[in-house]
Parts: structure tokens; C-alpha cells; sequence
């Protein structure tokens, strides 16, 4: 017969056991790829540049075409998504058509899978608008996978912002817009800055899409509309060509610097958002 406090113990017993198969399943992760590819990581391997039959085996154009396509995607969906959340937080009237519609379309995004974006992505900037392979195809197609994350997390944070605000501002004179501006997105930005970094790490992680919209020419792009290999599609295209021994190695030294370049990515999270934490209270 249960009691109470046996209840009590089985569930948290169950909910300890939940947290430690989860850490394991990370850390047996990134200690299985960084313990294979960790010694192949060096110098000359992050800055060389990449011949698949010559002697230059380095990463740095996919290093670089990554960033370029970071930088991009994020400065094409952040405006989008930060705008679309202060409307349907602060303007919409709750509960109408429109924000309805907004909501479905924006839940109906985040469940498409990266795939299908590519196919888009590639039939659409890639083809119809003529853009070919390029960085600026594949940043694009990033900026609608990412929409979603952006609003969510940043309609989350303004939500979470103290009525008070509102209506100590508006108290005082100031207008909806001064408001938004200067109170309650400073009180919101650990929450959009989390949401950013969020899409950063989003963007480094996806293979597919940019597979089939930014192609996979292994050299630094000139500009948004030359192609580019980022690290993903570069472990991607290092798998299909596991020939030799050396092949896992440099795979799994690709790997390594990604897992290592997402840790990063998290890492910055926690600390900028406490900054702006500690800024704003």
C-alpha cells in the first residue's frame, strides 16, 4: 500500500533518474566526439584552407561561410520577428482574426521539417528569383525557419514584462510607442537576446536547407551571392567520402569544433542574459 510519503519518494526518485539519463545522454555525446576528435584539432586545421585531393585539409572557408550566414539570417529575421511580437503583444486586440491567423501560421512553421524549407528555399530563391547557390539563398530560407523561435521567445519575454511599467509610463505622459521603446524592450531583452542566440545555434545546426540553397563550394565567399560550405554541410559531405581512417578523423575533428562552437553558443547565452538581467533590475 502506498502511502503519502512513499508517492512522494517514487516520483522524485523518478524525476532525479529523468535529470541524470538526460546529463548522461549529453555527456556521453560530447565526450565520444570530442575524444575522437579532439586530437586532430589544431592550428592549422581551423585557419588552412580545404582541398578534398590536395594537401590543405582546414576548415576556415566553412568557418567563415557559417558566420556570413549567421550574420545574415539573423538580420533579416530579427527585425521581422522582435516587430511581429511587440504586434501581437502590444497593438493586436486579443483574440481577433488576425492574431489568430498569425498564430497558426507561426505555429504551422515551427513544425515543418528543415527539409521542406530546403526544398523551398532551392525552388524559389534559388531558382525563381534567380539567386542561385548562395549565401544570401540559403540566409533567406534560414530566416523563415528561425521566425518562429523569434517570435515565440520574444512575444514570451514582452508578455512576462510587469503591467506596472505600462502604467507607471503611461502615467506619466509617455506614448505607446515610447513606451514599447524605452521601457518594456529593455525589460524584454534577456528574453530576445535568448531568443537570438537561440537562432544562432538553430542556424549553425542546420545541414539540410542550406544543402539545397547555399551549395557546398569549400572556399570563402566573395559575397552574400557566391556559395558556400558551412561546417554542417561540410561534415555532411565528409561522412559520404569516409574512405580511409584519416576520413573518420577529420570528420570527427569537424564535429568536435562544432560541438565545441554550440557549447560556446550557450555559454554566451547564460552570460549576456544575465548582464541584461542584472542591467534591467
Amino acid at each position: 500500500m502506498f502511502t503519502p510519503d512513499n508517492k512522494d519518494k517514487i516520483l522524485t526518485g523518478m524525476i532525479w533518474s529523468a535529470a541524470v539519463l538526460t546529463m548522461g545522454f549529453l555527456i556521453w555525446i560530447l565526450f565520444y566526439i570530442v575524444s575522437n576528435g579532439i586530437a586532430y584539432v589544431d592550428w592549422s586545421f581551423i585557419t588552412d584552407d580545404y582541398t578534398r585531393t590536395g594537401d590543405e585539409e582546414g576548415i576556415w572557408p566553412m568557418i567563415m561561410a557559417t558566420l556570413y550566414m549567421v550574420l545574415l539570417s539573423i538580420s533579416i529575421a530579427a527585425p521581422i520577428g522582435i516587430m511581429t511580437a511587440i504586434y501581437l503583444t502590444e497593438y493586436a486586440k486579443p483574440g481577433s482574426k488576425l492574431v489568430k491567423l498569425i498564430r497558426f501560421c507561426t505555429e504551422a512553421l515551427a513544425g515543418i521539417p528543415s527539409i521542406v524549407y530546403g526544398l523551398f528555399g532551392m525552388t524559389f530563391f534559388v531558382v525563381a528569383l534567380g539567386l542561385g547557390f548562395s549565401i544570401l539563398s540559403g540566409a533567406l530560407t534560414l530566416a523563415i525557419l528561425i521566425l518562429p523561435v523569434i517570435i515565440r521567445t520574444t512575444e514570451e519575454a514582452i508578455i512576462s514584462v510587469p503591467l506596472s511599467y505600462r502604467e507607471a509610463s503611461y502615467g506619466l505622459g509617455a506614448s505607446r510607442l515610447y513606451t514599447i521603446w524605452r521601457v518594456i524592450l529593455p525589460a524584454a531583452m534577456p528574453g530576445i537576446v535568448t531568443s537570438l542566440i537561440l537562432s544562432i545555434g538553430r542556424i549553425v545546426g542546420e545541414s539540410a536547407p542550406v544543402f539545397l540553397t547555399a551549395g557546398m563550394v569549400a572556399r570563402i565567399p566573395d559575397s552574400v551571392f557566391d556559395s558556400g560550405r558551412t561546417l554542417t554541410v561540410h561534415l555532411y559531405m565528409l561522412t559520404t567520402e569516409l574512405y580511409t581512417q584519416h576520413d573518420w578523423n577529420m570528420a570527427f575533428a569537424t564535429a568536435t569544433v562544432l560541438v565545441l562552437l554550440v557549447l560556446a553558443i550557450n555559454l554566451i547565452t547564460k552570460f549576456i542574459t544575465n548582464k541584461f538581467s542584472k542591467a534591467t533590475y
